[in-house]
């Protein structure tokens, strides 16, 4: 039979017809329904062919539509009737994409982009004329950027690098950040995604910082600073009849700069502004953000010491020292500083812990000096004027099919050997990175050449959890995220081991902490990281991070006002082959659909097994504890930090979150973040004006410095820091940020 005509494809795009390609998509039609059997898809697909033969004999095109009609004519046909409802219905979501995308403007020429991800690439990462038109298509932006990254190769390897990083890209095997994508190979050409900046205690030293921090976040990035060496409040200063005013009014001025900068480049402009413990001015700097929508551009953090976690659980005394002569000015119960973070973080999610000395028990180049703090996100320490540039690792691309469970149906399995691959190429790509990028102060460029730290993570943890059949509150998938982390990491640092010996080992590779570990050669003072990925798994079509799911459905406004719903598709190929079995009714299927739309939650169908309830749990759906021990798994194996968020229940209180700071403290977190949920959308009573002091501690008494929590009288005031600045929508947090479910903003995801 000689039937080979051009396949037009519903983008318009032309390729060589293939029966290969229909043999897969009804295997996968099938596969979603429990069948196993290649042979009888390529026997089918045979028989496609052949109707395809007589009804367009002379064609030397056909389309992917007609092709789509014969296929269920012979499914029908042949008896396979089940099959053919299930490809009905791929085809259906596939045309409804095709036909959004084309509203969209959007040509999908890499191939099963979902919408949500189409949506992303043309608000934030294609390339757009003066007149904010998109000039390139994903492909095309994926090229622009493997092919840039890969200039910084010997000329004769340039493509052959540039084809490997596009086919990871392009396979959504492993994606950089958002920085990468959006400016490589453009006039900015500024790639890192974080970066840290000193701050010396003097005028000339603040706004010198200030017009730095202008500088890099004009290019899109944001910065972390510690405050600690600034002087507080009404300290002395020589030469002057005035006095100091202190590390919280310096950080209005930061974020003003971030505002400005937000509102005319559109661009994220975060700050992580971290103080040592010890600091005079510790007590303001926490209550610093009690109107919540105060200092909207800045994260900000307590450095803490394991000493000080210790004073503050024996409740003894704690100094508080004057960084400009190094006296202590007063003491202070280390406990009653504990409680209040921990009280302002049950409040609003902030101020975050970094542990300090955990962090610099790791620090690769310790000749260097001390680590002081930490990016806005928390996952990357740097010393001052470095930057390091990120990507993660797709985990649900490396997974294999394994058995058939009775009621979950087809599990999968991590193909290591892929996944190996991944990390060794994904290396070299962020090494590259390095070279090839702009970085817009001379001292970035030479700290960030002088370490070369890259920071190489993973997505999709969740939804490869989910098709392993395992849940995320259990001791088994904490060893599997050790097992895997340390597969990364182990081959993450035998590349740069290689590297190093084939392009040279980093500058200050002597002295530093893999010289003092053996090592001959090492590219990269860091090697891996875990990043917020928001934007970046969207694009994925992967959960974020490290995450467990947000929810197992929401709500997205596509265009012209369209809602659509997000249902989580694993759980529905799951629940429909529950009903397949008899396990459930068609009428239970029904009920769960409406309940995950109304709650994203399965947790209350009780009529669903048991194994489907605890593998499809959502990050509300798991206690604090749950979450640390996830994030101390991860942390174990990770060469920086981990951006992760805690979510905590509604209900949680302050003893809650003094609980959680003290079992990441014991897990050898590097830091945390907590998240309460709804509290920055609910009304706090003014309890310093009330006759009845409420008890939010859970211990019977008034937890310390509650007296002053801001009322928002005004029922319908809003959170503004907690809304979108660019489509107005309600922005979740995860992974240590807020994102945007619906366009994909963040102000800090890379």
């Amino acid at each position: 039979m000689n039937f080979n005509p051009q396949v037009v494809k519903r983008s318009g795009k032309r390729e060589a017809y293939s029966r290969r390609k229909i043999k897969l998509s009804i295997f996968s039609a099938a596969a979603e329904l429990g069948g196993k059997d290649l042979k009888l898809a390529e026997t089918l697909s045979r028989e496609v062919e052949k109707m395809l033969s007589k009804i367009y004999p002379d064609r030397k095109e056909i389309t992917t539509e007609e092709i789509g009609d014969v296929v269920e004519i012979v499914l029908i046909k042949k008896g396979h009737a089940k099959t053919a409802k299930q490809y009905i219905l791929s085809r259906a979501a596939r045309r409804k994409v095709a036909d959004l995308a084309k509203k969209l403007g959007i040509v999908d020429d890499v191939g099963g982009l979902n919408l949500n991800a189409l949506m992303v690439m043309k608000s934030k990462y294609l390339l757009k004329d003066e007149e904010g038109q998109v000039i390139e298509t994903p492909l095309q932006m994926f090229k622009r950027v493997a092919y840039f990254i890969a200039k910084a190769e010997d000329k004769k390897n340039r493509r052959k690098w540039g084809e490997r990083f596009l086919r990871l890209m392009t396979e959504r095997r492993f994606m950089p950040a958002g920085r990468t994508l959006t400016n490589a190979a453009t006039r900015d050409g500024q790639l890192a995604n974080c970066f840290v900046l000193p701050i010396e205690d003097s005028v000339r030293g603040i706004f010198q910082t200030l017009e730095e921090a202008a500088v890099l976040k004009k290019h899109g990035g944001a910065v972390g600073i510690s405050f600690s060496k600034i002087r507080p409040k009404g300290d002395y200063i020589s030469g002057s009849s005035g006095r100091a005013c202190g590390p919280v009014a310096v950080m209005k001025l930061f974020n003003d700069s971030s505002d400005i900068l937000l509102q005319h480049g559109k661009r994220r402009s975060g700050n992580m502004i971290v103080l040592n413990v010890t600091h005079p001015d510790v007590l303001e700097f926490i209550t610093s953000k009690e109107d919540s929508s105060r200092y909207p551009h800045i994260n900000f953090s307590l450095a803490v010491t394991s000493k000080f976690m210790e004073a503050a659980l024996a409740n003894k005394d704690w100094p508080l020292v004057n960084p400009r002569n190094g006296k202590i000015v007063s003491t202070i119960k280390a406990r009653s500083i504990l409680e209040l973070a921990a009280t302002y973080a049950w409040y609003n999610g902030d101020p975050g812990l970094i542990f300090i000395d955990e962090i610099n028990k790791y620090n690769p180049t310790p000749k260097l000096g001390p680590i002081e703090t930490v990016n806005l996100c928390g996952e990357q320490p740097l010393l001052s004027y470095e930057a390091c540039n990120l990507g993660s690792i797709n985990l649900t691309t490396h997974l294999k099919k394994g058995r058939i469970h009775p009621l979950l149906g087809q599990l999968y399995e991590i193909d290591w050997d892929k996944l190996a691959e991944t990390v060794r190429t994904a290396v070299r790509f962020l090494d590259d990175t390095i070279d090839v990028s702009k970085y817009p102060l001379r001292k970035i460029r030479k700290v960030v050449l002088g370490n070369r730290k890259i920071g190489l993570g993973i997505i999709g943890w969740s939804d490869t959890l989910i098709r392993m059949g395992l849940s995320y509150r259990d001791e088994e998938a904490r060893k599997l995220a050790e097992k895997v982390m340390k597969f990364i990491r182990d081959v993450g640092w035998q590349a740069s081991a290689e590297l190093g010996k084939e392009k040279g080992s980093f500058p200050n590779f002597s002295g530093s902490i893999w010289q003092n570990r053996g090592y001959k050669h090492f590219r990269n003072a860091t090697v891996t990281t875990i990043a917020p990925t928001g934007t970046i798994a969207i694009i994925s079509m992967a959960s974020y991070g490290i995450e467990p799911l947000f929810a197992l459905s929401y709500y997205k406004e596509a265009m012209d006002g369209v809602k659509l719903p997000e249902l989580n598709e694993d759980l529905f190929r799951v629940l429909n082959w529950l009903v397949e079995r008899g396990k459930i009714t068609k009428e239970e299927l029904e009920i769960s659909r409406r309940q995950v739309l109304k709650t994203g939650s399965i947790q209350k169908l009780h009529f669903l097994p048991k194994l489907v309830r605890d593998v499809f749990v959502t990050a509300m759906d798991l206690t604090p504890l749950e979450h640390i021990k996830m994030q101390a798994a991860w942390q174990k194996y990770v060469d920086n930090a981990v951006s992760k968020t805690i979510n905590m229940p509604n209900s949680a209180n302050v003893q809650d979150v003094i609980d959680a700071f003290v079992a990441a403290w014991r897990y050898k977190c590097k830091g945390i973040t907590v998240y309460r949920d709804g509290s920055r959308d609910v009304q706090v009573l003014n309890v310093g004006d009330s006759h009845k002091k409420e008890d939010v501690s859970g211990k019977g008494k008034q937890a310390p410095f509650l007296k002053r929590l801001l009322s928002k009288k005004e029922e319908d005031k809003k959170e503004i820091s907690n809304i979108c600045p660019m489509c107005g929508a309600k922005m979740q947090v995860t992974e240590g940020c807020k994102v945007c479910p619906k366009c994909g903003f963040s102000a800090c995801s890379v």
